[in-house]
């Protein structure tokens, strides 16, 4: 992957952003809600990937608050790469950088709503958020503990993804 750089995201490459995120989920729902997120100041973190010198990747975190524990945790959503870039590794890349960066800044606990198969390669566990109550309880709810986090709560997520 010594073709692929990871930065984090500049007001310059939003319009980039945008397309690729379009073009890798076929829908503008995830782009609204990356742009409603960045209006409310809920991006924790947000980082692209080039591979030789293109957009190939993105990858974003948000606060989620965990009710009744005084606990906060990030909730990694969306992660894109175009289709021309995928199973190449942009998106594990993306995904390892940003768990880097998470730790470094003291986050303890990630959740993601997405394929258990993909996901469960980095460490996400449905059985990790099974103890959540959260509009999107299920199998597809998954958590990954960094160090000591709860594991039992209400999770609030940002206003944005009401709209989705």
């Amino acid at each position: 992957m010594s073709d692929v750089t990871v930065q984090t995201t500049s007001p310059d490459d939003y319009p980039e952003v945008a397309n690729l995120v379009e073009r890798a989920f076929g829908g503008t729902g995830e782009v609204e809600l990356i742009s409603r997120l960045r209006e409310n100041n809920d991006v924790l973190l947000e980082l692209v990937a080039r591979k030789n010198g293109i957009l190939a990747g993105h990858i974003l975190f948000s606060r989620v608050k965990i009710t009744g524990k005084n606990h906060d945790a990030v909730a990694l959503a969306p992660l894109a790469v175009l289709p021309e870039f995928q199973k190449q590794g942009v998106g594990s890349l993306l995904i390892q950088t940003a768990h880097t960066k998470l730790v470094a800044a003291g986050e303890t606990l990630s959740l993601v709503l997405g394929d258990p198969a993909y996901y469960g390669r980095f460490g996400y566990e449905h059985l990790r958020a099974a103890g959540f109550e959260s509009a999107y309880q299920g199998k597809y709810l998954q958590a990954l503990a960094f160090a000591d986090a709860p594991s039992t709560g209400v999770l609030q997520y940002a206003p944005a993804f009401g709209a989705l």
